[in-house]
């Protein structure tokens, strides 16, 4: 078989086996449970790999390495030209092809490798919506700065679109493109995009610092409750509680019912746990285990509707000023 005749599958499988089973290991710690087992039946079907078509998948997975970091290091503009350089123009094109459509080459790409006050700078004169529709594409560290740093009266509404938006078509992405950054309107894929959505303006959310956030809460509790109240149950979850320190967890145990507590703690991870127990004396953490161990089985409704009660609980306190949740911003603690 050659190499063009293989599917992406395959090369993955002869991949892992060339790079043999300590790195195939430590690969699979990546990888979700399906893909896993789709490559490991591919790794079990093939009884014999030919070397020479082992040495190609082995080379044009490193061309593909090669070519991701030259855009990281200067958008895709600069790995092409970089590509064309040492492999020509049709082999360069090829690369640039296979990673803009595999690997996802998100639009907006200088954006994200530009400095968040100049960003700042360069989109506040913007309407909101192209606002919403950029700081989707960023990382949320970043996105969080930049919607920091807006006007308290766009705050909202931009938070609002970003939270709002489902999926952009193409021809929208291009036509901001062409007047943000010219260079990356011919390479944006052409199916529709997904971003934005209610987790996107969550995870910028909890990077703001505690002032921003509440602004921009209290605005849009008057705009739309419906979707200031689905923010809220998504701002802090229950696994959490590990972020909160030991004076904060002994405080919000005070407020919570035992055995609220131990339905909440009956579907939670060991870390969870143990931070809860750490924050409790020893007989009063023995009986919570036995508690547990004793419940036998629950329904996960009511196990979630338990840790969302101890989310309120621990909501209210920050809201009181009795507890802090550490946030990115400057909310580090001096103690």
């Amino acid at each position: 078989m050659q190499k063009s005749q293989l599917t992406g599958r395959q090369k993955a499988a002869i991949l892992l086996i060339a790079l043999g089973p300590e790195i195939a290991a430590q690969i699979y710690k990546h990888l979700k449970e399906e893909e896993i087992e789709q490559l490991t039946l591919e790794i079990a079907n093939m009884r014999r790999v030919d070397p020479k078509l082992e040495e190609e998948v082995v080379e044009e997975f490193h061309q593909m390495c090669v070519a991701k970091e030259y855009i990281a290091q200067g958008g895709i503009e600069y790995a092409k030209e970089i590509l064309e350089r040492a492999l020509g123009t049709q082999k360069a094109l090829d690369i640039i092809n296979r990673l803009s459509s595999t690997l996802q080459v998100k639009p907006f790409d200088f954006a994200r490798k530009t400095d968040p006050s100049q960003l700042l700078n360069f989109i506040q004169g913007e309407h909101p919506q192209t606002i919403a529709l950029i700081m989707a594409y960023l990382d949320p560290d970043k996105a969080a700065a930049i919607l920091s740093a807006l006007p308290p009266e766009r705050q909202a509404d931009v938070a609002r679109r970003i939270a709002l938006m489902d999926r952009t078509s193409p021809e929208v992405i291009r036509e901001v493109e062409k007047i943000l950054e010219r260079k990356l309107s011919s390479l944006v894929q052409e199916d529709f995009t997904s971003a934005g959505g209610v987790k996107t303006v969550v995870e910028i959310l909890n990077r703001v610092d505690r002032s921003t956030e509440k602004a921009i809460m209290e605005n849009l509790e008057v705009r739309d409750p419906e979707l200031a109240e689905e923010i809220k149950r998504l701002m802090f979850v229950f696994e959490d509680i590990v972020q909160l320190d030991d004076r904060s967890i002994q405080r919000v145990l005070r407020e919570v019912d035992g055995k609220e507590l131990a339905l909440a703690l009956k579907g939670a991870s060991e870390e969870v746990f143990n931070k809860i127990s750490r924050n409790m004396s020893k007989r009063a953490a023995d009986m919570l285990k036995e508690e547990i161990e004793f419940m036998g089985p629950v329904r996960l409704r009511d196990v979630e509707e338990a840790q969302q009660k101890i989310v309120n609980i621990i909501r209210k306190l920050e809201e009181a000023g009795e507890i802090v949740i550490a946030r990115g911003g400057g909310d580090e603690i001096i103690v």
